[in-house]
């Protein structure tokens, strides 16, 4: 292949760091820079990150990772961006300021504003526009919040002087030098305001949500000409030439092109997708319909089930009980637990998503004895991430026609966890599939942004490239399975707030 010595540069925006990650022209991973940010929790069920910190932790990773390869800007063919979704920032469009911190898709405040719409009748319309809830997880509330209590926000919104976008669009925004104020269809189907089957901003949704339209980006294909990089912040202009939200790329960066593919990604949160093709397939069962990728003005659908708390779970053993003193030291401490312990954690830290979708109930652990200790608790929080994968997975074949699933594509930092990635298998009774590159959110903006300019091959050939580095095959009996979800089952139905 050409192009020995360009590269494509892909800002990986997440939620707890930023990364920027440079590709070869063989789709490896040559360097890596990554910065972590501040979480702020002002208010219990709160969530926000400073845009201002955000975006220098952009930059600071991405010029990390062109300095580990020695190479220049002009090195650079494109930048592709994949972000947080759902994460919500309002900026001023004369200066490019922030008028509020961003909310993020974690975040719970508008959980009252969702329940109000809800009781005036108006969600059957907003899902069926949207293939998405009436939960605060999506942008519609964060933005009337931050219009709402921001003083004087309303005023300016109404007469056109601010701009909402998720972070993608604010980082275009910024690289920009404030000339493109734009998004990909994606992120723009994550936001209550999108009509994902007419494929443009809904007047009517509006309305509802009380957002004035000359808030929002223009909506692209997810790979398109979006602009170019400032040279202040590179060293040279780079064009711009995919943006697509993270959970997508990650579809993309596993080669699920095909109607009835599945990827599950085990970040902060898990998030399971199937390519349902060119059909908003609308769920019964609580899953989101939502825009799988976009391309060449031609929208690819995908279902979606959203888990709040995968890694943040280890995160919460590392950081509030002080079990293990980084991620990786989870698999070791949990196979010592005392396999006669039948210990389940809900990790409802924030709610649960789907198929529950209940903001209002809180973690739980159920089946403690004298015994339980942090091998135990630990076992069960790594073990929480597969039970709820199951239950995405059971919703999502339901909506798939009853359609048995044949294989699951994993990536993320815990997918690195053989021993989860085990258990996963065991529970899902379905083979799971490792690839050998994990970083496969990081590759669909990447391969997205260099197939827009040339500099990689169609879809077709990319998809021939996926290699598996581990199958995994479950071994677990069907009554130790299934005694394992039953006692998964209970503890949910307890946990709900509905109960």
């Amino acid at each position: 292949m050409a192009n020995l010595d360009k590269y494509i540069l892909s800002i990986d925006q997440g939620t707890t760091s930023s990364r920027g990650v440079l590709f070869d022209s063989n789709y490896q991973i040559v360097a890596i820079g990554q910065k972590e940010f501040t979480q702020f929790f002002p208010n219990s069920g709160w969530v926000e990150h400073d845009p201002e910190e955000i975006w220098l932790s952009v930059l600071e990773s991405c010029n990390e990772a062109i300095l580990k390869l020695k190479i220049k800007s002009s090195q650079i063919s494109s930048i592709g961006i994949t972000n947080q979704r759902e994460t919500t920032v309002v900026w001023d469009k004369e200066t490019g300021k922030p008028i509020y911190n961003a909310i993020v898709w974690q975040d719970r405040r508008s959980s009252r504003a969702c329940q109000n719409l809800r009781e005036l009748g108006h969600e059957r319309l907003v899902s069926k526009k949207t293939g998405l809830l009436l939960d605060p997880y999506f942008c519609a509330t964060k933005i009337a919040w931050i219009l709402d209590n921001v003083k004087g926000a309303r005023d300016k919104a109404n007469a056109g002087k601010l701009a909402f976008g998720t972070i993608d669009s604010f980082l275009l925004w910024r690289l920009s030098s404030n000339k493109n104020h734009s998004t990909d269809a994606t992120n723009a189907s994550r936001t209550l305001l999108y009509n994902i089957h007419e494929g443009c901003w809904d007047d009517e949704l509006l309305t509802i949500f009380n957002i004035p339209k000359s808030m929002l980006p223009k909506v692209c294909d997810s790979a398109a000409n979006f602009g170019v990089s400032d040279n202040s912040f590179f060293g040279s202009e780079i064009p711009i030439s995919s943006m697509i939200g993270d959970q997508h790329s990650a579809l993309v960066g596993q080669a699920c092109f095909e109607p009835g593919m599945v990827k599950s990604t085990y970040g902060t949160g898990c998030f399971v997708l199937i390519n349902t093709g060119d059909k908003a397939v609308e769920s019964k069962n609580k899953l989101l319909t939502t825009i799988a990728f976009q391309i060449n003005n031609k929208p690819c659908y995908a279902l979606e089930g959203s888990i709040f708390v995968a890694g943040a779970a280890i995160q919460w053993l590392r950081d509030s009980l002080k079990f293990i003193e980084s991620a990786d030291q989870s698999e070791a401490l949990a196979m010592q637990a005392d396999s006669n312990e039948d210990v389940y954690l809900v990790p409802a830290f924030v709610g649960l998503g789907a198929p529950h979708w209940d903001p209002n109930c809180r973690g739980a652990l159920f089946g403690l004895t004298r015994n339980t200790g942090p091998a135990e608790i630990t076992k069960a929080a790594l073990e929480s991430v597969c039970y709820q994968t199951k239950d995405l997975l059971t919703a999502i074949s339901k909506d798939w026609g009853g359609k048995k699933l044949n294989i699951v594509r994993v990536d993320g930092g815990m997918a690195a966890s053989n021993w989860t990635m085990q258990m996963l298998s065991d529970i899902l009774d379905l083979p799971v599939d490792r690839p050998k590159n994990l970083e496969t959110t990081a590759l669909g903006a990447a391969y997205l942004a260099g197939m827009q300019v040339g500099f990689y091959p169609p879809i077709e050939d990319f998809a021939k490239s996926w290699n598996s580095e581990k199958q995994f095959t479950s071994k677990m009996t069907v009554v130790d399975r299934q005694k394992k979800l039953e006692g998964w089952k209970d503890a949910v139905s307890r946990t709900l707030s509905s109960k």
